[in-house]
């Protein structure tokens, strides 16, 4: 089976951790729209491998949890209506935890904004970490329960709730522009958090990060995910890229040299080495296959 070169398939997944959309991929590199979305596929497989592998064992002292909503094939108001909607079509959230000083993503989730979901993040963040960490939320209620049942004692937990000011009942302000923050409400929860660093900046601004750098999370696009596989195969493949490959312009290196679990900047080659790694050898076929 014919294999694309290496440079190739690095320009590819670049593309796509840029923002490009899977046809602007296919145009720009001369490569068929399926061989690009077959390769995300394999790509995505990879990471998913490689994170639940190598994020692990960390020595994190403060770690913030958000959820950035995103939808695939259509909206959950639209899908009563919508014609031959396959399965997983909807609201999609995407649960992140990055800690506050490396910036690394520990963990994410995919899945819907539900005590279920929640519990689900919290288990697998928990199984991450080494130590006792300060964790900070926003305020949705499904944390508290997700975060006793997970952490019990061993945790020092706070929420950050927001205050908004009304938006315009009408008009294009309604659908465009949200409520002003006009405050916010440090709410202790279990343990002795620090009131200094109770605080969801980071993960709030990686989600904006999450939006420019993936065209599935662009607001009012035509470049959603149509397939929730793809949209899970693209996420995999963008934290990877995040943690290991891209470096952080404060830090001077990436994510996953900060929090220790890495010692130098991966380039997008070694994502292509990752799905290589996964790739069986050919074996002879016919004739020439050895019998046992």
């Amino acid at each position: 089976m014919n294999k694309l070169p290496l440079e190739t398939r690095a320009q590819i997944l670049t593309l796509m951790v840029e923002g490009s959309s899977m046809r602007a991929i296919s145009r720009i590199t001369g490569v068929s729209i399926n061989t690009v979305a077959k390769l995300l596929e394999d790509a995505g497989e990879a990471c998913v491998a490689h994170h639940d592998s190598a994020v692990r064992g960390l020595q994190s002292k403060r770690i913030q949890c958000d959820e950035i909503w995103s939808f695939n094939y259509c909206k959950k108001v639209t899908l009563k209506t919508a014609k031959a909607a396959p399965e997983g079509a909807g609201d999609i959230w995407t649960w992140t935890a990055i800690d506050a000083d490396s910036k690394l993503i520990v963990s994410y989730l995919v899945g819907s904004r539900d005590r279920e979901c929640a519990r689900d993040f919290m288990d697998d963040l928990s199984d991450r970490l080494e130590n006792r960490v300060q964790l900070t939320t926003d305020g949705f209620s499904a944390y508290r329960n997700a975060v006793d049942m997970t952490f019990g004692n061993n945790v020092d937990f706070a929420q950050l709730i927001k205050l908004y000011s009304a938006t315009p009942d009408v008009g294009p302000a309604k659908k465009y522009s949200p409520g002003i923050c006009t405050g916010t409400r440090k709410v202790p929860v279990y343990g002795l958090p620090d009131r200094a660093h109770v605080s969801t900046s980071y993960v709030e601004s990686h989600n904006q990060k999450m939006r420019q750098n993936m065209r599935r999370f662009t607001r009012l696009t035509a470049g959603h995910s149509k397939k929730a596989a793809n949209h899970l195969h693209m996420l995999a493949l963008y934290f990877t890229f995040y943690n290991f490959v891209k470096r952080h312009t404060s830090l001077r290196m990436s994510p996953a040299m900060a929090a220790g679990i890495e010692t130098k900047l991966w380039e997008m080659s070694d994502i292509v080495a990752l799905v290589d790694a996964r790739t069986p050898v050919p074996g002879l076929r016919g004739p020439y296959k050895k019998s046992s």
